[in-house]
């Protein structure tokens, strides 16, 4: 009772897939060390990109960072200087090629890792926490959300006691494993200590059930586009001979 789990890792290889993809079952250990610093470095260095995640995978001795973020412009920089510059840290780090792509964020009101990271950021300014929670719940069922929840820990407001506080808004099917809940968290460093920032995400139903949703899927569809004629046409097939009547 009470153990918690994470609402991505139930829905690995459903509607979600690994940020990290390759396999080694040798190199492991190492290879998921590499993985964090790369990650580490990506985060540190473009702190005011809101980048949310990195995607990484593997091929022999090449290796391809994906760096999605709500500012692509920040990230690559006057020329590409930043991202050459990123590209040459990552290199001599692993000692592999590096290839880097730079993936926009259409709707970062939607993106649970951006959306707390943006109430860290407030938090961070002395805004108060129920305020900052609001504005974002706000902007993310204007976004087209199904439901959002945050909740925040720590000092709040400076108090001596820690406590945690939470809103939501809308419905967020945490047992659904057919719901598309994106999840992610964040750190403000305050004057009073470290308040840590959760949110969750319901963005849509992918499996249609009721007969409801389906008629009305039906009508939303485009119609299907006709089948052109044969030239010419196959014989059509003879029947088969009627069995004989056996002799008296």
């Amino acid at each position: 009772m009470g153990n918690k789990i994470h609402p991505n890792s139930v829905r690995l290889g459903y509607i979600h897939d690994w940020e990290s993809k390759w396999f080694s079952q040798r190199d492991m250990p190492a290879l998921i060390g590499e993985d964090f610093k790369i990650r580490s470095l990506v985060k540190r260095t473009f702190k005011q990109a809101a980048v949310s995640w990195v995607g990484i995978e593997r091929a022999g001795s090449y290796l391809r960072v994906n760096i999605h973020t709500a500012r692509p412009g920040v990230v690559i920089g006057k020329k590409g200087a930043d991202i050459e510059a990123i590209r040459g840290q990552i290199e001599n780090l692993t000692g592999r090629k590096t290839f880097i792509n730079v993936m926009e964020i259409k709707d970062p009101e939607l993106d649970a890792r951006l959306v707390a990271e943006a109430i860290a950021v407030q938090l961070e300014k002395r805004i108060a926490h129920r305020r900052a929670m609001r504005r974002a719940m706000e902007r993310t069922m204007q976004s087209g959300a199904l439901g959002i929840k945050v909740m925040v820990g720590g000092r709040l407001n400076g108090s001596e006691i820690a406590r945690r506080e939470w809103a939501r808004e809308g419905r967020v099917p945490l047992h659904t494993f057919s719901a598309d809940v994106d999840y992610g968290h964040a750190e403000a460093f305050t004057t009073a200590g470290l308040i840590g920032v959760k949110c969750w995400i319901f963005k849509k139903q992918l499996f249609v059930k009721s007969p409801k949703e389906l008629l009305k899927l039906a009508k939303t569809s485009p119609a299907p586009t006709a089948v052109p004629e044969v030239a010419a046409e196959a014989p059509a097939p003879q029947a088969a001979p009627a069995p004989e009547a056996p002799a008296a």
